[in-house]
């Protein structure tokens, strides 16, 4: 392994992702979508190279989450496949799941049980995917897109999901995968 490839793996398991930009058609009507629907607070907002730009989060340790710059043309399609917001439990999926459809302005909605993870998807005003997800206990290899039916109870989910994860080839629990992970990952940085 480079010199290069070496400091390149040590700075990757440094790093944590802090926050996204994107750029808004409707600066006004997206800050007030993503701090209705998901709970951010604005934690600052001015002017940025001649674009209004605000700054959202919904955590303390971080001035923002996600930051709207305003300038994208009204005729332009979003070129953002999703944006991802990570949750402590199922059943706060199920409450975005219950918000998103109540909610005006959202659209197409749906919900994925991917085995490692329990998700609700939903298009903001302006065409962007948005996923609300929390993490189960187990792994099963990836890609996998599984209806989900958020209506049902939390534990009947998790029931159901701990025996489909069980029966899929690949299975094991999160914490064992993620110490293969971390063993993969040693062992790149050790070359």
């Amino acid at each position: 392994m480079s010199l290069a490839q070496q400091e390149a793996a040590a700075t990757a398991g440094r790093m944590s992702f802090s926050h996204l930009g994107i750029y808004v058609t409707d600066l006004p009507m997206m800050e007030e979508f993503y701090t209705r629907m998901l709970g951010f607070i604005v934690t600052d907002r001015g002017e940025a190279r001649g674009n209004p730009i605000v700054f959202l989060s919904g955590d303390p340790r971080e001035h923002h989450q996600l930051v709207l710059v305003g300038g994208r043309p009204k005729d332009s399609f979003s070129q953002i496949n999703q944006i991802s917001f990570r949750v402590p439990a199922l059943e706060d999926v199920q409450a975005a799941w219950r918000r998103a459809k109540d909610a005006p302005g959202v659209g197409r909605i749906y919900a994925t049980n991917h085995g490692n993870a329990w998700s609700v998807y939903f298009f903001d005003p302006e065409g962007n995917r948005v996923e609300v997800f929390a993490d189960s206990e187990w792994y099963i290899p990836q890609p996998r897109i599984d209806d989900l039916d958020l209506s049902k109870p939390a534990a009947d989910i998790r029931a159901e999901s701990e025996q489909f994860c069980r029966s899929c080839e690949g299975y094991m629990p999160l914490a064992e995968y993620q110490q293969k992970i971390a063993d993969r990952i040693a062992a790149a940085r050790s070359k």
